[in-house]
This record gives structure tokens, sequence and C-alpha cells, in this order.
């Protein structure tokens, strides 16, 4: 069984159309996932999900591990029963959380010791661990244990976060390969390797060509789009596409605006996630075909027109700007779930576009198209 097949590609960029198949199911990038890091994509109820068109969710393993636990997932039968969710999730390893969130950390070449930012309670991740705890999860992608740094750090700082997170990839792939061994090869989880090297061309190519030599079945770009500028991100990630091989899909963490996604998705880059469009959503920033808009602003006071009349989620379907107006100002609940419902629609229907281009020949067009739009006016 082909686990990653490409589709169709573009003469003149490096955007591409691919499948994933994977144990729930089959996946078609270029793709946006949803964050649910606690097995909940903020205000949304499965129902909002399958309407959206979500082809892949991304969870926690530090969150669930730490709430509700890897007894209550057990006794589910994994993450997927526990929410009621039918389709493929991927698992961050929580690397990135045990940095940001823990209240005391220490990092071994052994492991990372931390206290839970819940109760302080303390805790020990290995790389062996971390795909245990992911395989109680029963995810359908799985990611290695990595360190994260602060932004920004330095070249000797990204280059010893790097050595301990290759070494950590190697001893997880190992423990992988002996959780899979006797699962049926179309149901087995895939594991992609996380890419460090923070904002450093030669780190960052590196870190490529050490996974690429592993084998993963995908790769995971971690450790950009905190901070550093744009000039540098695209500099780090253009130094991870050039040696990365082009038959394994290739997902940028963390990244959800959508003029990055364009851009990426023009590198080479299949999937991306990020809390953004409902997190925006939640302060009253809808994203539009023709730029963000902030809701509570008194122009949509009287506003009868929807969101964005290109778009055809529910949100914009039967309610105003006006009615969201009012709703997000009095502080109701819905304001969160309707402008989330749009928000996350807006990011799918990107790469819907996206895909249509590919197929048609046409991706640099259409990336001028969205550009010459979005930024056309923000108010």
């Amino acid at each position: 069984m082909t686990r990653f097949e490409i589709l169709k590609e573009n003469k003149t960029e490096a955007a591409r159309n691919a499948q994933l198949n994977v144990k729930r199911g089959t996946i078609r990038t270029p793709i946006f996932m949803p964050v649910a890091t606690q097995a909940s994509v903020k205000a949304l109820s499965q129902d909002d999900i399958k309407k959206i068109g979500a082809q892949c969710l991304l969870s926690n393993t530090y969150h669930l591990y730490l709430r509700p636990g890897l007894e209550t997932l057990s006794a589910f039968g994994g993450v997927n029963n526990f929410m009621n969710h039918h389709g493929p999730i991927l698992t961050d390893s929580g690397g990135f959380q045990v940095y940001s969130l823990s209240r005391l950390r220490k990092i071994t070449e052994n492991g990372v010791h931390f206290s839970s930012h819940i109760d302080g309670s303390k805790h020990f991740f290995t790389p062996e661990k971390v795909i245990d705890y992911q395989q109680v999860i029963d995810s359908d992608i799985r990611t290695c244990l990595d360190v994260c740094l602060a932004n920004p750090a330095s070249h000797s700082q990204a280059r010893d976060a790097l050595k301990k997170t290759l070494a950590w990839a190697k001893r997880a792939k190992k423990r992988h390969l002996e959780t899979i061994a006797d699962i049926e090869e179309s149901k087995r989880p895939l594991l992609f390797g996380i890419i460090q090297g923070s904002v450093f061309p030669d780190l960052r190519k590196e870190a490529a060509l050490a996974a690429a030599q592993e084998d993963f079945d995908g790769f995971a770009i971690g450790g950009l789009s905190v901070g550093e500028s744009k000039e540098q991100m695209f500099e780090a990630l253009n130094s991870v596409m050039e040696n990365l091989p082009k038959n394994k899909p290739v997902y940028f963490m963390g990244l959800g605006t959508p003029e990055d996604i364009w851009k990426c998705v023009e590198m080479g880059v299949d999937m991306f996630d990020c809390v953004l469009p409902t997190r925006n959503a939640r302060n009253g920033q809808a994203l539009t075909s023709l730029g963000k808009i902030y809701i509570k602003n008194a122009a949509y006071k009287k506003d009868e027109t929807p969101l964005d009349p290109n778009c055809d989620c529910e949100t914009c379907k039967n309610y105003s700007r006006a009615y969201l107006s009012h709703i997000y100002k009095s502080g109701e609940l819905l304001s969160h779930r309707l402008l989330s419902i749009h928000n996350l629609r807006f990011l799918l229907r990107q790469t819907e576009i996206m895909k249509k281009a590919i197929e048609e020949g046409s991706f640099k067009k259409a990336m001028d198209n969205f550009f010459s739009a979005y930024f056309s006016q923000s108010k």
C-alpha cells in the first residue's frame, strides 16, 4: 500500500496535490488541520467539524497525557472514540508544551523532567515514553519528542538543542517500529520526524538531512513562526525544503496565516495547523477574502451583509455582520462558535482553491489573486 502519493505538480513552483493514506482514511493535501489540543476544537462540535470539511485534526500528547489521562483514553480505546471523531488525527509530541507551559523543566540527555502546569505534579518524558503515550492515544500520525527553544536563541544553543532532538529521533523511531511490528501495514500509524534548528540555515539543513536519513514517514517543521521575522522564517524553510526528499509529506507546525500558507504551499509544504482561526475568532477577528475584519468595529453595527460574500460556511449563509457584531459585543458565546466556524472554513477553502489551481496549472495566478484581494482592505 502506498502511504503517500503525489497526484499533481506544477512546473513553475513546488506546489503539489498529494494524498496521504492513514488508518482512518485518505488525506488530500495541501490541508489545514483544525487544532483539537485537548480533544476539542474550541467552541465546535463534531457536526461543525464535519460541515467545514476538515480532513484531519491536530491534538497534543502533553495535554492528553495530563488530562483526561492515559487510563481514561485507554478505557475508550483511544482519543477518537473519546471525542466521537471518526477521521484522522495527528498528535504533536508535546515538546513545545513542555517548554512553554511547564512550571519547571530540566532537559537531560535521556529526556525532560517537568512539572504539570495544572497541578504542579512531576513527570518525565522520554522519546520512548512519548511514542508509547501516542500508542494509547491511537493517533493516525505521530511525532517524535523534540527540544524546543526560546526565540531568539544563539547558534550554540540551537546546535545543542538540535543534537538532542536528533538523538531522541533515533530512539523514537526505534520504539515506534517496535510498537507497530504486529499491526497490519495499512493500519499502522505514521511517524513524522521533527526538524529543528531555529533560524539558522546550516542547522536546518543538517536537521533535514538527518531526518531524511532516518527515513521517517513524513517531516514536521518545528520551531518556526514563533516570533522570528518573515525573512528569517522563509530562509530557514528554504534550507529545509532543499534538503528533504520529495516523496514524503511535509508539515509546517503552528502556521496559520493565510498568506504564509499560500507561500509555503508554493515551496512544497503539504500540511498546516494553528490555533489562530479559533483564537482570533474569540477576539472578534474574522478572516475574509478581502482581508481581516474586526467585528466589534462600529462600521458593522447595521451591516446586513455576510462576513464574506465568497464564503459557503453556516455563519455566512445565515447571519449578518450586524448580528455577529451585536452578539460579540454582548458577550454571547455563540459569537465564538460562529466566528470560529467561519475562520476555519475560510482556511480550509483556501486549501481547496489551491488544490484546484494546482490541478489546472494556475497556482501562481490563484496566489496573486488571493494576495490582491486579501490585502485590498482590512477594517
